[in-house]
């Protein structure tokens, strides 16, 4: 059994809870917040106890493991205190707030020599796995083109979109990992257009809510990804890989598989109403993961090095919708 701890209490905090409780491999030992009342009800609600005190978190005598889902500008300590403590971490991504901060905090956990994962959860899609398993056994050839799409259902509260850092480094950074790691390269240049369509006041604080970008791989091939975040049909996220001798997809997801015919008219179910419903497995899928790496003496499957990667991407895209211009991605 693992010990695990658990820092943070919001939205996705409680998702990691109630998969920490449900994993048979887990002992789910204490959840903290600075919040003492909301960690306390979460805690209720699984069956362990609540803190505010982080001692209670990095303590090697009663913990295994940490997974990090405070708010992001917390993640970067708190990396630095499981590490201290030679405690293994799971973390939401980012690894920090910007990228210097990042190489630093990774090469402080790198020489304590502790397992440590990022939660790029998509990676554990059913769909995207089996395409990037299609793609690394040479079954399309040589990668030529990918297409990812990420489009969202509705248009985030201002407040939240304000504090994310762009659309690129929020919503976009998934998808710069999924094409690292489905081509198995590291791109070198990029360019993004951007607008702010589904409302106009995006802009006052230097975003966008509507984005391509245009990424180019040492092997000379492209990689676009297009995000947006309000649609008015559900929520849409896929990949499409084109290779020199074929094509392999991730396809969009139905909510459901039911075709209704009367008459000329065919209804089948539309696209999952928003991008948790979609993604939901992926969560415990990449803590069943990072588990089995804790229980075989593994390395994670996703480094910390791979968060670093892509926000290193999304700092030149952000970069690129600013300046208008091809930039290089400086790794």
């Amino acid at each position: 059994m693992q010990r695990f701890a658990l820092v943070g209490a919001g939205f996705i905090g409680a998702v990691h809870a109630r998969n920490l409780a449900a994993h048979p491999d887990v002992e789910f030992v204490v959840v903290h917040d600075v919040d003492g009342a909301r960690a306390g009800d979460l805690a209720r609600r699984h069956g362990t106890r609540g803190t505010t005190d982080l001692a209670e978190v990095f303590d090697a005598g009663r913990v295994d493991a940490v997974f990090i889902a405070s708010s992001t500008p917390t993640h970067a300590d708190h990396l630095r205190a499981a590490a201290d403590a030679g405690l293994a971490v799971l973390c939401e991504k980012p690894v920090a707030t910007d990228l210097a901060s990042a190489r630093d905090v990774v090469a402080h956990v790198r020489a304590a020599g502790v397992p440590a994962m990022l939660d790029f959860n998509r990676r554990f899609d059913r769909d995207h796995a089996e395409l990037a398993r299609v793609v690394a056994a040479g079954e399309v050839g040589t990668v030529e083109l990918l297409q990812l799409t990420s489009r969202g259902p509705s248009l985030p509260p201002l407040d939240y979109l304000r504090a994310s850092g762009g659309q690129l480094r929020d919503q976009a950074v998934h998808f710069f990992d999924l094409a690292r790691w489905i081509s198995g390269q590291d791109p070198v240049a990029v360019s993004v257009t951007g607008s702010a369509l589904a409302d106009p006041r995006i802009a006052e604080f230097g975003d966008v809510d509507t984005s391509v970008a245009t990424l180019t791989l040492p092997s000379g091939a492209l990689v676009q990804v297009d995000c947006l975040r309000r649609t008015g049909y559900g929520y849409d996220e896929r990949i499409e890989v084109v290779g020199s001798t074929g094509l392999v997809e991730s396809r969009r997801q139905a909510a459901g598989n039911v075709l209704r015919r009367s008459g000329s008219h065919t209804t089948t179910d539309g696209l999952h109403a928003g991008w948790f419903e979609r993604v939901e497995p992926t969560y415990a899928a990449a803590l069943d993961a990072f588990v089995r790496a804790l229980e075989a003496g593994a390395p994670p499957p996703v480094g910390l090095e791979d968060g670093l990667a892509a926000q290193a991407v999304a700092e030149a895209a952000t970069l690129a919708l600013a300046s208008g211009r091809t930039e290089p991605v400086r790794y």
